[in-house]
């Protein structure tokens, strides 16, 4: 049996809207963008979803709180895994936001899980400016 290897070997330019949302998060901060029907989008798009429109580069902050929209329960992770202990992916909505993002919670147990709970982001000691610098969402 021989092994294949599928690569994608390029690289894209971050721009002014994902480059700013990566920048937030690298010193701590999170946003969104505004959406053509006024709905506050996170992470930021580039274009509304809806009609398909540039949304500019205007950010609106978001957080720092945010309230677990749903979750799952990851008992055993694996390596890639963003935590190496038993953590919950969720859809958490930040503060201010209309929409969730994907993300880890760091809530100790499942029976700590709840949907609605309110959260808090932690982020790297030592930031990046990748998504990673947000290392998870954390129970108030």
């Amino acid at each position: 049996m021989t092994e294949t290897k599928l690569e994608f070997p390029y690289s894209r330019t971050l721009g002014p809207v994902v480059g700013a949302f990566l920048a937030g998060l690298r010193e701590g901060k999170l946003y969104g963008i505004r959406g053509a029907d006024g709905r506050v989008l996170t992470p930021p798009l580039e274009y509304d979803p809806e009609t398909g429109e540039s949304l500019g580069t205007d950010m609106v902050p978001v957080g720092p709180g945010g309230t677990v929209v749903a979750w799952t329960w990851v008992e055993h992770p694996a390596p890639k895994h963003p935590l190496s202990r038993p953590f919950s992916f969720a859809l958490v909505k930040p503060d201010g936001a209309d929409t969730p993002m994907v993300a880890p919670v760091d809530a100790g147990s499942i029976e700590k899980m709840s949907t609605g709970m309110k959260v808090r982001p932690r982020f790297k000691p030592e930031p990046h400016g990748l998504i990673t610098d947000l290392e998870a969402w954390e129970p108030v």
